[in-house]
């Protein structure tokens, strides 16, 4: 090989060392290899004590995530993971940067993909809300002895007392599971999240990837998606849930379309999205029948005529610098409920660039559009739901507070689940068997363990959540909605506490 070729050899930023008088491999243990998704570890014959060949684990220092998965399935807890990021000796040419253009000039000219949310550096408005709690004179409520209310009901309200009351979706807490398809997750996960949401009294959406047949009996809590490549759409699928929304956009790649990797187009993927086995699943980045906000209402009215006007039709879109005119426009067209996703939302793959670069964050967006809809009238023709970046039970408060009705989570159910943020989704050889339907790797997912989880995970911010709100003096979640006068802003400007609409703390 031309020597040349190193020029562009990137030195892994981590790699598994092994403690050697703890592993058992003079027994034969070899774990760490067969847990390792990625190849990173690989059996390394040596000569033995006895003077017989032992394999011995090896580090091939070439694919390392830091999935921590060799750790935490070790017998002999003899593993652990070593960060030795590349240096540069130039502040501004830093690793990241010279690293990806080395990749890029290596692969022919690809674009470097990535799953997962932003890493920034943008702010995290959230770190910099607080809460502004009661104690004189409107005295704090204790909610493990008195009626807490975080039930919400989201879709269209009447203009006027007793007027018409469009169709609802009951949420017995503010939270939902956020659009994940089939095929960029294990059905597994699919179904885990359809059991706990059955469980708890809320809803889980399927992405754009169809609804797989196993899970119709949870229609009463599944939302479905419309989205440009019309995944496994049909009269059927629309009538077999409780909500349906249209995908114009999402918060990890505002203005471009999905992309599911052939290699991860199965048998069952290929038929619950009805496409060819192997195939890219590509979704446009427009509707190529939507091009307007008429042509938007269109399309909302055709899918509430299919379904005979019995459920909600919600329409997601991205977050961007002229979002709140846009909910405005989608609000006029007829849309229930309308999903805001802010940047640092998550994904299976994406364009790395535009994952960085692209979006505003969900706290600014979803309190300019609470505004906006209030300014012109028609804040109650529409429910909003906040996602993107939400991390802890008192962001789902905050988003509510900033004007939301509920919120979408997403990454926060892979988390809980085990996902160790590695950010390789899209190389279908997730070490945890979350974003992956491969035999060998999809039987990592236990239904049964992976429903518990996400239910303790929604009664544990469902209890917090009743905590914060008796912090307030508050006994109902529907006062909190766009009531910023309980949030106070730390270390913000003018102009940022402008858009949110809350004051300084101290003021």
């Amino acid at each position: 090989m031309n020597e040349m070729n190193h020029n562009w050899d990137v030195i892994p930023e981590f790699h598994p060392e092994f403690d050697l008088e703890r592993c058992d491999y003079e027994n034969g243990c070899s774990e760490c290899v067969r847990e390792c998704s990625f190849g990173e570890i690989s059996l390394k014959p040596v000569k033995g004590r006895n003077g017989a060949v032992q394999y011995r684990p090896w580090a091939n220092l070439s694919s390392c995530n830091a999935c921590q998965r060799c750790v935490k399935m070790c017998p002999q807890r003899a593993i652990h993971i070593v960060q030795s990021p590349m240096y540069t000796s130039h502040g501004y040419w830093t690793r990241e940067h010279v690293g990806n253009i080395w990749r890029q000039a290596k692969s022919e000219g690809g674009v470097l993909l990535v799953g997962s949310g932003a890493t920034g550096p943008q702010r995290r408005y959230f770190d910099h809300i607080m809460f502004d709690a009661c104690q004189v004179t409107n005295p704090s409520i204790d909610p493990l002895r008195e009626p807490m209310e975080i039930r919400r009901y989201l879709g269209r309200k009447p203009d006027h007392y007793g007027g018409e009351i469009g169709p609802q979706l009951k949420l017995e807490m503010p939270i939902m599971f956020g659009a994940m398809s089939f095929g960029a997750l294990n059905l597994r996960v699919h179904e885990a999240e359809a059991i706990a949401t059955k469980a708890v009294g809320t809803y889980w959406n399927t992405g754009e990837g169809g609804f797989h047949e196993k899970l119709r009996g949870y229609g009463a809590n599944t939302i479905v998606q419309v989205a440009s490549g019309r995944f496994g759409v049909s009269e059927d699928y629309l009538k077999s849930a409780s909500a349906v929304e249209i995908k114009i956009g999402q918060g990890a790649k505002p203005g471009i379309g999905g992309h599911l990797p052939g290699e991860k187009v199965s048998e069952a993927v290929s038929k619950t999205r009805m496409i060819p086995m192997g195939s890219d699943a590509l979704s446009p980045a427009p509707h190529h029948d939507i091009y307007s906000i008429e042509d938007l209402r269109q399309l909302i009215y055709a899918i509430k005529e299919a379904t005979e006007y019995k459920v909600p039709v919600s329409v997601k879109i991205s977050a961007v610098h002229n979002v709140a005119p846009i909910v405005s426009g989608v609000a006029r067209a007829g849309a229930d409920i309308i999903a805001v996703d802010g940047f640092r939302g998550g994904t299976g793959a994406t364009p790395l660039q535009i994952r960085q670069n692209t979006g505003i964050p969900i706290e600014l967006a979803i309190s300019a559009a609470d505004m906006r809809l209030k300014d012109e009238g028609i804040r109650d023709t529409v429910s909003l739901v906040a996602s993107g970046g939400i991390q802890s039970s008192s962001d789902v408060l905050k988003a509510i507070c900033l004007g939301a009705d509920a919120v979408y989570v997403a990454t926060p159910v892979l988390v809980a689940l085990g996902c160790n943020m590695c950010q390789r989704c899209f190389t279908g050889r997730c070490p945890y068997g979350i974003t992956t339907n491969k035999p060998g790797l999809a039987e990592r997912i236990d239904v049964a363990l992976a429903a518990a989880a996400l239910t303790n995970l929604l009664c544990a911010w469902g209890e917090e959540i009743k905590e914060l709100m008796g912090s307030m003096g508050i006994s109902a979640i529907e006062a909190l909605r766009g009531n910023r006068d309980r949030l106070r802003g730390v270390a913000l400007n003018d102009e940022e506490l402008r858009i949110l609409g809350i004051k300084h703390a101290g003021a």
